[in-house]
């Protein structure tokens, strides 16, 4: 049997209940490109990259944490990254599928090749904060961001196992995930990984990695990944990990946002968590310059301000405590909804 390559469609692969071949894509890809709504535009230019003689994409980060930047991203590594989210999850060809992600970023292009490579049977509908609006389908899978997740929750019955990732779940969010009679997991992943690399039911604490990836740490505690797959190069990624195994991880936080205070290292994320429930509003932990402890920890909470009780830090350490909060009207963020801690920083500074 030949290797399957980019250039392949599966026989049971169907787009909004269509059967359609490479040159009936491509032939939508011109239409979407010429008279499309914005979002059709993107599908049409990813289509037609995809089924290009080029053996890759040209892709930008997400620019979490600085300025996106451009990255070139191998046709056969995101097959293989296609083949092995089908293996992990269980996917077999005309399974239906709902793809409501934005097609301009990694998971959304994804979504598609998936669909080509596994044959599977895909609604795509406009990317949207409330993807299950007027649609009562039933289908086997979906990928969300979990803002879409939230405002669906009262339809996530629907979908038999729902991925969400792109931003980290908010534990108030999970408590609402674990309840519902679906498969739910949280995925690790970033632009440079093509999407995620592991995956974990909501309310378990590891991550396990996807077939051919294997993880360890170096001397920060940074996670560094080998995905065979897709590419034999070690990726090393700032964010902190207890590891588990070469395959099993739990997440921690980003080695670039530990705040010093006193000598004492603070994960704000793991701050964060702790206050998940307690902060009315969307928050977030960092640390300024201290003569004294060389760093204190500072509560930012985006909207006017309001009374906080500090009985709520009484879940924290003693050094997690924040000695200042400040209110920032609205926070800088990416396009993929994750916060740009630094740059809302920014935004209280310069005044």
């Amino acid at each position: 049997m030949d290797a399957v390559t980019h250039k392949n469609v599966h026989n049971r692969f169907k787009l909004n209940g269509y059967h359609l071949t490479k040159e009936d894509l491509c032939r939508i890809a011109y239409s979407f490109i010429k008279e499309g709504e914005e979002f059709e535009q993107s599908v049409g230019d990813f289509l037609l990259d995809w089924f290009d003689d080029k053996s890759y994409i040209d892709m930008y980060t997400s620019g979490t944490t600085g300025t996106p930047k451009p990255i070139r991203i191998e046709k056969s590594a995101m097959v293989q990254s296609a083949l092995a989210t089908g293996d992990f999850f269980g996917l077999e060809p005309g399974d239906r599928v709902l793809h409501c992600l934005p097609a301009n970023y990694v998971a959304g292009k994804m979504m598609f090749i998936r669909a080509f490579i596994l044959g599977l049977d895909m609604d795509f509908v406009p990317p949207s904060s409330h993807p299950l609006d007027h649609n009562d389908q039933k289908y086997d899978f979906s990928a969300m961001v979990p803002l879409q997740a939230k405002n669906s929750i009262d339809k996530l019955k629907n979908i038999k196992k729902l991925i969400i990732g792109g931003v980290k779940i908010h534990k108030s969010l999970e408590q609402e995930l674990v309840k519902l009679p679906i498969e739910i997991y949280e995925t690790y992943g970033m632009t440079e990984t093509i999407t995620h690399i592991a995956a974990k039911r909501v309310g378990v604490k590891a991550f396990t990695t996807l077939p051919h990836v294997t993880v360890s740490v170096n001397e920060n505690q940074c996670l560094e990944i080998v995905a065979k797959n897709i590419g034999n190069e070690k990726i090393v990624t700032n964010d902190i990990v207890e590891l588990i195994s070469d395959t099993q991880f739990v997440w921690l936080g980003r080695f670039d946002n530990v705040i010093n205070s006193g000598g004492i290292k603070i994960m704000p994320e793991q701050v964060e968590s702790k206050l998940s429930t307690l902060i009315p509003r969307r928050y977030f932990v960092t640390g300024l310059p201290d003569d004294i402890l060389g760093e204190h920890v500072v509560l930012y909470v985006e909207g006017s301000p309001i009374e906080i009780d500090h009985s709520v830090f009484d879940v924290l350490d003693k050094y997690e405590k924040p000695k200042e909060i400040v209110f920032i009207p609205k926070f800088k963020e990416t396009a993929t909804g994750k916060i740009m801690r630094e740059e809302s920083k920014e935004l209280i500074a310069v005044k």
